[in-house]
């Protein structure tokens, strides 16, 4: 191997490092929420969701979601630690009741929803159950927890990716329910 041939391999390592510091610096300081999600200003996909074992609330679909007003639909788990922070604003929400609320049970046990809900209580209007996450996968969700605004239409209109804080549910939850609203 000539010598050029082996200063080429030596530095390939550093030309790969500088690349990948250079894709991370570019991303620092990016809003991680901001996950753009390619079913925008499109209907919710087909689905059925049964409701969950032994909860006293219907489970939903497709059809759910069209001609009743603005619906809010939050996935979410009992293994999800950022699901229970973000609770308190799912429980603030369903007081104030100007928006259905939904929630995607997300490859969650049953027995563990009911618990989880029992918990911190229950915010949601209907429950369906993803036992084995084809409808999350159908929506675009990358994990839990995940809210969606669909308008009266049936349009995924927004979408929060990760936990609801403070100041996301004032100043992207709550305008983009106003702007669904029309």
């Amino acid at each position: 191997m000539s010598r050029k041939a082996r200063l080429v391999l030596a530095l390939a390592p550093l030309f790969v490092l500088v690349a990948l510091v250079g894709i991370f610096a570019t991303q620092m300081g990016r809003d991680t929420s901001l996950v753009p999600s390619a079913l925008i200003n499109k209907p919710v996909p087909e689905f059925d969701l049964p409701p969950v074992e032994g909860l006293d609330l219907p489970g939903f679909a497709t059809a759910d979601l069209s001609g009743n007003g603005v619906t809010v639909v939050n996935v979410f788990a009992s293994w999800c630690v950022p699901c229970r922070a973000e609770h308190p604003y799912l429980m603030e929400l369903a007081e104030r009741g100007e928006v259905a609320l939904y929630g995607m049970n997300y490859d969650d046990p049953a027995e563990s929803a009911r618990a989880f809900l029992s918990e911190l209580g229950n915010p949601y209007d209907r429950v369906g159950a993803d036992r084995d996450r084809r409808v999350g996968i159908d929506w675009g969700v990358y994990g839990v927890p995940e809210t969606f605004v669909v308008n009266n239409e049936g349009v995924i209109v927004f979408k929060h990716t990760g936990p609801l804080d403070e100041r996301s549910y004032r100043e992207r939850l709550l305008p983009a329910i106003a702007a669904a609203r029309g």
